[in-house]
């Protein structure tokens, strides 16, 4: 199923754009899924990029780590954990997070390991970029804020992130939002190479499966990071100050350890660590995803992703997918906060029609 969402740049926040969870959206229930304890979200007087910052960041220790996130919305709603991706990080919601708070949603937007102000709490641990250690940091920060169950939502790393705690932990998942749909992946499924153009696509992860590769990263990880993001969403006119917000969380001391190990280990060049075995073991049976859940891809995506009709089956719930048009590119919930707010909502609102959280 596909929903077409025709999106005019200049004015993101229209009212006639509100009008496309109700019209236009294909899963059995969700006109009706309305409950008066949680409002849609009011994006009618709302402008986008209006938001440069979170009102204040807090830190909690969580697993391995003590992460830095932000927080909005009142204590006792329905949770939402916003996961961003790489090189991203917690301004990718800085748009989102006030329309979800403001609606009643209790949001929750961390940095992942090695960005911003998380920061390992022993010095021995491996600087692991693994997906699934990743995921499990998000469990563990759900127990820390002793939240039981959250809507997932994210893109790139995040979404990945976010399929894996759906797959494995599904009853801690209330219902995801995943940009490019389903990306869970094992080093064995990437042995078979890619035709030559799809292969051009993962430049950046075969420049850092050499040292001179993840010296060049650190050496210049602003630059690379702002190519990728001029890559990734080629029609996003976004500005310095846009970019300069986002690009103080890469200076975190273990940000080039971690990116560049995911990208190894996912070639099978570095080694995971012995405990996420079990983990790597189902998420190579490539399980279907139970939880509520929408999918959603910007028409002008530059960074490699699978075409909808490829994933649609690996979700067994309700599903849906969202293209959002108008030139939105890898970045999705920053360029186009609306689309992005809405669908966390819609699909929350469905995983639990008659409760409040």
């Amino acid at each position: 199923m596909s929903d077409k969402i025709n999106q005019d740049r200049r004015r993101f926040f229209g009212t006639a754009a509100m009008t496309f969870a109700a019209a236009q959206f294909a899963l059995d229930g969700f006109a009706n899924a309305q409950p008066a304890s949680k409002k849609t979200p009011d994006t009618r007087n709302f402008k986008p990029s209006t938001n440069t910052s979170f009102a204040s960041l807090k830190q909690v220790d969580a697993g391995l780590l003590n992460v830095g996130y932000a927080e909005a919305g009142p204590a006792d709603g329905a949770p939402v954990i916003l996961l961003h991706g790489w090189p991203y990080d917690i301004h990718s919601f800085a748009d989102v997070a006030p329309v979800l708070a403001s609606a009643g949603y209790r949001v929750v937007v961390p940095y992942l390991r090695g960005y911003g102000t998380t920061r390992f709490l022993s010095d021995a641990t491996i600087r692991n970029g693994q997906p699934s250690a990743v995921a499990v940091d998000t469990i563990a920060l759900m127990d820390a804020l002793r939240i039981e169950q959250a809507t997932l939502a994210g893109f790139d790393w995040g979404a990945r992130t976010a399929n894996i705690v759906a797959a494995l932990w599904p009853e801690r998942c209330k219902a995801m939002v995943s940009v490019s749909g389903y990306l869970i992946g094992n080093p064995e499924a990437e042995e078979k190479p890619l035709p030559p153009k799809a292969e051009l696509q993962w430049w950046y992860q075969f420049y850092f499966a050499t040292e001179r590769g993840r010296d060049g990263y650190d050496k210049y990880r602003h630059d690379f990071s702002k190519l990728i993001w001029q890559l990734a969403s080629p029609k996003w006119e976004f500005d310095d100050a846009t970019f300069d917000r986002s690009a103080k969380a890469f200076d975190n001391p273990d940000h080039v350890a971690v990116a560049v190990h995911n990208y190894r280990w996912r070639l099978g060049l570095a080694e995971g660590e012995r405990k996420y075995d079990d983990l790597e073991k189902k998420l190579a049976q490539r399980p279907v995803i139970t939880v509520p859940t929408i999918t959603m891809e910007g028409d002008a995506n530059g960074a490699p992703h699978p075409e909808p009709v490829a994933y649609a089956k690996m979700f067994s719930g309700k599903y849906s997918h969202r293209t959002v048009t108008g030139g939105i590119g890898h970045n999705l919930p920053q360029e186009a906060p609306q689309a992005f707010a809405e669908a966390v909502a819609d699909i929350t609102k469905v995983a639990s029609p008659l409760t409040k959280g």
